[in-house]
C-alpha cells in the first residue's frame, strides 16, 4: 500500500484505506473517494494532484492525497 501521491501517472488504482479524522474521511467520501473504488493520477501540478474518480477529475492537495492509500 502506498499513498495515492506516490502512485504513477495514468495507472488506474483501487483505494484500499482512507485515513484522517472523521470530517477528512466524509469529505473524501463526498468527492468520490470509497474503499474499493478506482482512482487514476491524472497529472501532478506542484503540489497538487488531479485525479480522475468516477468519471470527474478532481483536484486534491498533497496532505490530502497521502490520506489516500492504494
Amino acid at each position: 500500500m502506498i499513498p495515492l501521491c506516490l502512485s504513477d501517472t495514468g495507472e488506474a488504482q483501487i483505494i484500499k484505506k482512507i485515513g484522517g479524522s472523521p470530517e477528512v474521511k466524509q469529505h473524501l467520501e463526498n468527492l468520490g473517494f470509497n474503499v474499493g473504488g478506482e482512482v487514476t493520477v491524472v497529472n501532478t501540478l506542484g503540489e497538487n494532484i488531479i485525479v480522475k474518480v468516477k468519471e470527474a477529475r478532481v483536484a486534491l492537495s498533497d496532505e490530502l492525497a497521502r490520506k489516500i492509500m492504494v
